[in-house]
């Protein structure tokens, strides 16, 4: 099939897609129509629906767009029916049912931030900081019934800084996704829809996993190496934010997020994981085996972002985090 004639289905949601969707338009691809999530509620009441920036990028291109709340919605299958996709192509967005990643005669893939079978799931960027990875990547891979388990069509790695937050892979991993869906396209439009592709190899036992992120998964470990809490706030930051319970000499407890750590060669044997150590105007807590981490930047709750250093003007009467 020639480029020109090749009809594409988009379905995302986020700022991450928006750059993919934006490269097949700069390409000339046919973009026939985009699906992203329902308008989202936004403001004190919920009163103000928000597009998604997929949706805001489509209709500054005229693509048409669809916002289904249920995939299997008959009437919602039909009307991505009617498209007449030869292909679709999926960022950012959520599990689809077979009736729709197996329409197009070429298929459905995905293009996930991640080198696959490693960070299956929602959160791979996050999770690969976390976890104090130094490599990661994208993988463009064919959908099927399991969730990120298709076979596995282009992969391109990216390395990971030790200083690196989740908006410096974002934003790395973004650009690159864009360039591995142009090339995986044109590995399929080459191949007359059949490209090489593996499958993935089957090593559960040693698989890293990349759930959904909540609240309560953000809450700090002190009891911890201080390399592990470090790695821990730069993979959540800047959103959602790793965060701790302060404990005010009065034993008043208050919600404070860090954005920003270093990790330094100090030590206080004496320290117990979640002592806080202040020196000069710097502000330190203890990890495990009184390993010292410094904190840069934080957020009390209710407050602005700040540096620690300003952090401490004001709050000097702190004892622990929990």
């Amino acid at each position: 099939m020639k480029k020109e004639d090749l009809r594409i289905v988009f379905m995302g949601t986020p700022e991450f897609a928006v750059e993919t969707l934006k490269a097949l338009v700069e390409h000339q691809y046919q973009v026939v129509a985009v699906v992203t999530q329902p308008d989202k509620p936004v403001g004190r009441h919920g009163s103000v629906l928000q597009p998604s920036a997929v949706k805001q990028y489509a209709l500054e291109q005229g693509i048409p767009v669809m916002q289904p709340e249920k995939m299997k919605d008959p009437a919602f299958v039909e009307a991505l029916r009617s498209y007449q996709a030869n292909l679709q192509v999926v960022v950012a967005f959520r599990m689809l049912p077979e009736v729709v990643w197996g329409m197009p005669e070429y298929g459905t893939f995905n293009v996930h931030a991640a080198l696959l079978p490693q960070y299956r799931g929602a959160a791979p960027i996050n999770w690969a900081i976390i976890n104090g990875e130094t490599k990661t990547g994208v993988t463009t891979f064919f959908l099927d019934h399991d969730i990120d388990t298709g076979r596995i069509i282009l992969q391109k790695p990216f390395d990971i800084p030790d200083t690196a937050d989740v908006a410096y892979v974002y934003d790395g991993l973004m650009h690159l996704g864009a360039e591995i869906c142009l090339e995986t396209i044109e590995a399929i439009l080459a191949a007359d829809g059949h490209p090489a592709s593996i499958a993935q190899e089957d090593t559960s036992s040693i698989l890293k996993p990349a759930p959904k992120i909540f609240k309560e998964t953000c809450e700090i470990n002190w009891h911890q190496s201080a390399k592990q809490v470090y790695d821990f706030i730069r993979g959540l930051s800047p959103v959602p934010g790793a965060w701790t319970t302060l404990v005010a000499s009065d034993d008043k407890e208050t919600v404070l997020k860090i954005y920003r750590a270093s990790k330094t060669d100090l030590k206080r044997s004496s320290a117990e994981a979640g002592d806080i150590v202040i020196e000069g105007k710097s502000l330190f807590v203890a990890c495990l085996n009184g390993e010292l981490l410094q904190l840069e930047e934080v957020q009390l709750a209710g407050k602005k972002r700040m540096l620690a250093r300003d952090f401490l003007n004001g709050n000097q009467a702190i004892e622990k985090m929990m």
